[in-house]
């Protein structure tokens, strides 16, 4: 199956997580899995959240930002992947002077 996130609106969702800002996202979910093409403009954050049922990737394809995983920041940027376990929490925030675009894999592992 291929998901085709150019034929896909950008919606904005306003401080998503309780984060600062907003987040413009293409989403694709199935009523089970979800996969997401994000954008976050400088100082524009995912607000922290516990993954309960499920894990999280994060892809990040351009810019850089501080990831918060279980309450410990770390810098990350364009190359890299952060993973987000079942029964964990994280937040991703764009520290960097551009804007932060990613793609993130969210299946429910039950």
């Amino acid at each position: 199956m291929t998901i085709d996130f150019t034929s896909m609106e950008f919606t904005s969702l306003p401080k998503f997580k309780g984060g600062e800002k907003e987040l413009k996202a293409q989403m694709y979910w199935d009523g089970t899995d979800r996969a997401l093409h994000g954008i976050l403009v400088p100082g524009a954050s995912i607000g922290q959240h516990v993954h309960d049922t499920n894990c999280e990737f994060i892809f990040v394809m351009k810019g850089s930002g501080t990831i918060i995983d279980d309450g410990i920041a770390s810098p990350i940027r364009a190359g890299q992947c952060t993973f987000c376990p079942k029964g964990h929490s994280h937040s991703l925030i764009n520290s960097g002077d551009e804007d932060l675009e990613f793609y993130a894999a969210v299946p429910n592992i039950g």
